[in-house]
């Protein structure tokens, strides 16, 4: 009986000791990633010629979103992690905006290849929806696109007489609020349509790119650095992709290995939810020749201070 006890304090003790990494791991990429982005918004609002550009428009557009984005989704992984219990009128609106804000940036992505594939292939003709005047236009039916699936999923819910949604608290998280099986159907038919439709125009506007960055450049190294670009790109949709393969994914790896279901929880959460959005400062900011610079500046001037 001494030894079970033992065991149990030692299993305990080890879990309590994984929460606490796991919490500051994910809380100092966070932190990271906040600095990171403040610099580069801070950059946009004291530059205009930046917002006179459909490109990087869309790109501010994506740190923000990624930035409510980490911010809904971390907060729903310290309540869990802390066990947190909220009302469902206060955890259905974090769960509509972290669901919206990681549809949208699959989206974004392949808006921002098909903005590319504009701009390389009709240069002199650009479509007046794509003009920096009008980008907004798309930028709100992205938002439409993405916060409409969220709340069908929502409103769909099996209602239970023993919950009441303004008193009632329970573990805010999307395997518990949204467990009914029509829920799951609805989310793996959405999940298949971004998918879909997400990776035909990467694909589509990619491949176009770089047969007409071949036949207008012949410079061997602005070629080498679309390629190295494109690779990047697609590199971080795929991470998002996969990130409609957890269910899937999770109930895989415990089926096939020793792992614990919330050690394969947070290993998908931090590689296909963390890291792809950690990634697009990276790839879109600091291998920018023009944002680069004043990245320098603004780095520099914080070190001198």
């Amino acid at each position: 009986m001494q030894n079970l006890t033992e065991l149990s304090g030692n299993e305990t003790s080890n879990n309590s000791l994984s929460g606490i990494i796991k919490v500051c791991v994910v809380i100092s990429c966070f932190c990271v990633f906040l600095c990171s982005i403040g610099v580069m918004l801070h950059i946009f609002a004291s530059h205009r010629q930046f917002m006179d550009t459909s490109r990087y428009i869309l790109f501010a557009y994506m740190l923000i979103n990624d930035t409510l984005q980490l911010l809904s989704s971390v907060l729903l992984f310290l309540f869990v992690m802390g066990g947190v219990k909220l009302a469902l009128v206060y955890c259905i609106p974090l769960l509509i905006i972290s669901t919206a804000t990681f549809q949208n940036t699959p989206l974004i992505l392949a808006t921002m290849s098909l903005e590319r594939y504009v701009a390389i292939v009709y240069p002199l003709q650009c479509p007046v929806a794509w003009r920096s005047d009008r980008i907004w236009i798309i930028i709100l039916s992205l938002w439409l696109i993405s916060c409409i699936f969220p709340i069908i999923e929502h409103s769909i819910m099996e209602n239970d007489p023993a919950v009441n949604i303004i008193s009632t608290p329970v573990i805010c998280h999307t395997k518990l609020v949204n467990s009914s099986q029509i829920q799951t159907l609805f989310k793996a038919a959405r999940s298949i349509l971004f998918f879909a439709v997400v990776a035909v125009i990467i694909l589509f506007t990619y491949v176009r790119i770089l047969l007409e960055t071949r036949k207008l450049r012949q410079d061997t190294a602005s070629v080498s650095k679309a390629m190295h670009t494109v690779l990047l790109h697609g590199f971080q949709l795929l991470l998002c992709m996969l990130a409609f393969t957890i269910p899937i994914t999770e109930t895989l790896i415990v089926l096939h290995s020793n792992w614990r279901t919330e050690d394969v929880a947070y290993f998908n959460y931090f590689c296909f939810v963390l890291i792809p959005r950690f990634l697009s400062p990276v790839i879109y900011g600091f291998r920018d020749q023009s944002l680069r610079g004043y990245i320098r500046k603004n780095f520099s001037a914080a070190l001198i201070k």
